[in-house]
């Protein structure tokens, strides 16, 4: 095995990891997967190490060891201080002669556009928005939860019908199916039965994420409350989206808006047509979808962008990935 002109390309979620060895030309040399990035929960170090092991596993296949550019898209990159801490970590492993570090958004913006221009909205456990230019400008926000101003994703939107359940049931609030719908999701009875079964585990902390679709489903069946939420996810979306747009100046062109994340890609009427109808108001010439692609592809077309390579090697990279590569 030995060097090989090309890309290592890695999308690096909460969940799982995507690797790909990419060759100049847009050749795909060897793919893996590998078990979530978490450097919060497991710190730096441990991480890395869980990139490690599909890096190898992928590399092993292609039969390199080292390639000319390492392009990381990964979760928890969310400043540019922990980008340029995570770019560092990498580059010590000496996977690649050079070595970039985005937060995983900018591979889901990058795999649903043809070249890199746009802005991309993702909302799945949590929500971020990222945009970027051909000639390098980018805009993005912290997207750390409430202390940066965030609202919505999907654990805040499982916290939210919570709060407004138990004070519908115990008389504080509204009055809302969810107060019924919730609980009903885990086979008890009442709010306060569910709030007890949460609070001393008997319901798994991990488990509130379920309550998401609850939610979603609850709205969809006309309750209020839930639809206002919903609603208030729409425009959180659309605020986000015109933003980037207008710090990139790209508000008055034809330019796409990529959503996804499970909470938008799971295609909810009441949320996509209130995204498209406030886009339409506030950005009429944008252009919104769901992005399908996996994001490793947008890894591997940043890195190679980076490269310079030659437009028909990012045709080569979407056509493999298009016929369902690895």
């Amino acid at each position: 095995m030995g060097l090989t002109g090309g890309v290592l390309a890695i999308d690096a979620g909460n969940s799982k990891t995507d690797v790909a060895v990419v060759a100049v030309d847009g050749t795909v040399l060897g793919t893996a997967r590998g078990g979530g990035f978490r450097p919060p929960a497991v710190g730096v170090r441990a991480a890395v190490d869980t990139l490690a092991e599909a890096v190898g596993e992928a590399c092993a296949r292609a039969g390199v060891e080292a390639v000319d550019h390492v392009s990381a898209c990964l979760a928890n990159a969310d400043l540019p201080a922990e980008e340029e801490e995570l770019a560092a970590a990498l580059h010590a492993r000496a996977w690649g002669a050079s070595v970039e570090v985005r937060n995983d958004t900018f591979a889901i913006l990058r795999a649903g556009v043809a070249e890199p221009c746009g802005v991309a909205v993702v909302c799945g456990a949590g929500i971020n928005c990222v945009g970027m230019r051909p000639d390098g400008r980018t805009a993005r926000f912290p997207a750390i939860g409430r202390i940066s101003g965030d609202w919505g994703g999907g654990w805040f939107l499982a916290e939210e019908a919570l709060w407004h359940a138990a004070r519908a049931e115990d008389g504080r609030g509204e009055p809302t199916e969810l107060a019924r719908t919730l609980p009903a999701h885990f086979g008890l009875g009442s709010m306060y039965a569910l709030i007890e079964a949460l609070h001393l585990g008997r319901v798994a902390h991990a488990r509130r994420h379920e309550l998401t679709p609850v939610l979603f489903a609850t709205a969809a069946a006309g309750d209020g409350v839930a639809r206002r939420i919903v609603d208030r996810l729409a425009e959180e979306v659309t605020t986000m989206a015109v933003v980037a747009l207008t710090r990139l100046d790209l508000l008055t062109d034809q330019a796409p808006v990529l959503l996804g994340g499970s909470v938008l890609a799971a295609g909810h009427p009441q949320l996509d047509d209130g995204v498209r109808r406030l886009l339409a108001e506030r950005a009429p010439k944008a252009r919104a979808r769901v992005v399908r692609e996996r994001p490793v592809l947008g890894a591997a077309l940043l890195g190679l962008d980076r490269l310079n390579a030659d437009p028909r090697a990012r045709e080569r990279l979407r056509a493999h990935f298009a016929q369902g590569g690895g």
